[in-house]
């Protein structure tokens, strides 16, 4: 997850990725992770083209979006 944060160009360390995620759960249902409105431009389509695209960073994209639906860990 931290290599993610850090591709998003957002701070990596643990404790920063689990303040942004409280900082940001849950998301609605009908949300799509990269629709959520904290992302930037660049950030939204790095993860909408990450899933969709079934990149090699889909999987943790998958858990980032289950940890802001309220999924544990």
């Amino acid at each position: 997850m931290s290599q993610l944060f850090a591709q998003l160009g957002l701070p990596s360390e643990p404790g920063a990725i689990d303040r942004f995620i409280a900082s940001h759960s849950p998301l609605p249902p009908a949300m799509l992770l990269y629709e959520a409105p904290f992302w930037t431009a660049g950030q939204a389509a790095f993860l909408r083209e990450g899933l969709l695209g079934d990149a090699d960073w889909a999987e943790v994209i998958d858990a980032l979006n289950g940890e802001l639906r309220g999924r544990a860990r």
